[in-house]
């Protein structure tokens, strides 16, 4: 069981917050959360580089010169991968990086990653986190009083908050994401986590069993 002090928007305690961290996840398991990481890394990449090979490269094919008598190598085509603006011998191809390992065992590396800022006490809790219009301002003067500033930063609400988004997209380092969006790579990426006490609210009931999972 782990307490969590929480904090109102100018750095004050008022409260503190109880979780069972086991209940996120019963252990760590390493090996799952570098798998899911480097998934949702492979998903990220584009996958669009392409070099033409000599059948594509524009040039004759006429052969350059005789075969014999010339004193010469035998030479064959102009667009040969071994001649300057010949084609490229194993040439890149457009190519699909995605691919998904099963629901449960993301889903799982979620709640463990969860878990694991909390054991490293890498969470900061705050009473609420409302703007009545975006302000980043009052964003950054929250996180100077949190003593969140000057670090990667995520910020974890309970549901799409406009103004939350638009008051710290603009701060270096800083992301801001639901519960329902968050995974192993957004959690384990930045250094520090911000998250609401109705974000907790809603993380530890999509880990209760029977409930949806975030990830």
């Amino acid at each position: 069981m782990a307490v969590l002090p929480i904090y109102n928007r100018t750095g004050q305690q008022v409260g503190s917050y109880d979780i069972d961290v086991a209940a996120l996840a019963p252990r760590i398991n390493k090996q799952l959360l570098h798998d899911v990481v480097v998934m949702y890394q492979s998903n990220q990449r584009l996958g669009t580089a392409k070099t033409k090979s000599r059948g594509e490269v524009a040039g004759t094919t006429k052969k350059m010169y005789r075969q014999k008598g010339t004193g010469n190598a035998r030479a064959g085509s102009r667009r040969s991968g071994i001649r300057r603006g010949g084609g490229h011998i194993f040439a890149k191809r457009p190519r699909d990086w995605t691919y998904r390992l099963p629901r449960k065992a993301v889903r799982l590396a979620t709640r463990m990653a969860l878990a694991s800022k909390i054991r490293d006490e890498q969470v900061v809790v705050i009473d609420e986190l409302a703007f009545s219009a975006p302000k980043t301002k009052d964003m950054a003067a929250i996180l100077r009083a949190l003593k969140c500033e000057g670090a990667s930063l995520l910020v974890a609400t309970a549901a799409h908050d406009v103004n939350v988004y638009k008051s710290a997209r603009n701060i270096a380092g800083v992301s801001v994401s639901p519960v329902a969006g968050l995974n192993a790579l957004s959690v384990l990426s930045p250094r520090r986590m911000l998250v609401t006490k109705a974000a907790l609210d809603a993380i530890r009931q999509r880990a209760t069993p029977g409930a949806a999972d975030a990830g």
